[in-house]
This record gives structure tokens, C-alpha cells and sequence, in this order.
């Protein structure tokens, strides 16, 4: 939003990051984070380290913030719109997690409640001005790239978390086996 000139854009943006940071008695979104990973058995520092991130998924959260820091204010608007279906997945897990994950504390799961309703609100701003900037068939064309690229950058996260949680293999797994 930093490269938005649009004074009404960035007050309606600005919500998002109150949902996150939080606001006058309002712990936000970052700290319900750190409670599900809490939760998870993880310890606060070493979430608020962000020690145990993979290197994968650090690539690939800093090529997103990259892109966004680079392009046209409304690609990067364009590109969150992959959150158009956050809310049905967060209501999915809200619902199914207790019967997969037991030991997580119910309140650990206050992150994905308030995205429900959140998420819904980002997602109707986002495209909003989707639709009223990417107007032309080139334009279009452009914002299904932005999509896709914001689809490989999610599934570069899942494919570096699959490798290291369900096949074994963390970064650098074959180095100790080195001669």
C-alpha cells in the first residue's frame, strides 16, 4: 500500500493491518498466530524467532513480498485475491481439526475465527479493485499471471514443508550422510 496514491484504498487497507498488529485491547492477528503455534507445542520465542522456518518458505515469502514491493499497487492487490476461498477452508478446519489435532488447545484456533470474517472483508475489497483496474482482455490476462504466480509461491511453501514434515527430508538432509 506504500505505492498506492489513493488516500481511500489505503484507509480501507489499513483494517488489514489492525486485523493483524492489533488495536487498543485487541491482541490481533500476530498474536493469535503465536498462540495456534503455542498450541502446536511450539515455544513463543521460537516463533517470534522464526527459527524453525524453513528455508524454502522463507524464499518464498520474501520473492511475494518482493513482488509486491515492486509492483503496480493493484498487482499486488490482484494477488491476494488467492484468499478468495480462505474463508470455506479456515470454516473446514475449524471444524475438522479437533477431530485430527485433539492436543490443540480450542483457543489456539482463534486465529482461523477471526479470518473467517476477515478474510470475507479482505477478499470483497481486493476485488473490488480488481474489477475496476484490470478492465481490458490484456489486463485480465495479466491478473490470471498475478494469480498463478501467487499459487506457485503458496505451493513453493508446500512443497519445501512436505519434503521436510512428511518425507523426511529437511534442508540439507543429505549432507550428514556426505563422505
Amino acid at each position: 500500500m506504500a505505492n498506492c496514491p489513493d488516500r481511500e484504498v489505503r484507509r480501507r487497507w489499513i483494517q488489514r493491518i489492525i486485523d493483524h498488529d492489533g488495536d487498543q485491547g485487541d491482541a490481533g492477528g500476530i498474536e493469535a498466530w503465536i498462540r495456534l503455534g503455542e498450541s502446536c507445542g511450539l515455544t513463543r520465542e521460537e516463533i517470534v524467532s522464526q527459527s524453525r522456518v524453513l528455508p524454502g518458505v522463507r524464499f518464498a515469502v520474501d520473492a511475494y513480498i518482493n513482488f509486491v514491493k515492486q509492483a503496480p499497487w493493484q498487482e499486488g492487490v490482484c494477488s491476494s485475491l488467492t484468499e478468495l476461498f480462505a474463508p470455506t477452508i479456515h470454516r473446514e478446519r475449524l471444524a475438522n481439526w479437533p477431530t485430527h489435532y485433539p492436543w490443540i488447545d480450542n483457543e489456539g484456533l482463534q486465529y482461523f475465527r477471526n479470518r473467517l470474517t476477515e478474510a470475507h472483508r479482505d477478499v470483497q475489497h481486493g476485488l473490488e479493485i480488481t474489477l475496476d483496474y484490470f478492465t481490458t482482455r490484456a489486463l485480465q490476462e495479466r491478473a490470471m499471471e498475478l494469480l498463478q504466480f501467487k499459487l506457485d509461491v503458496l505451493w513453493s511453501m508446500l512443497d519445501a514443508m512436505y519434503m521436510a514434515y512428511l518425507l523426511d527430508k529437511p534442508p540439507y538432509y543429505n549432507l550428514e550422510s556426505a563422505p
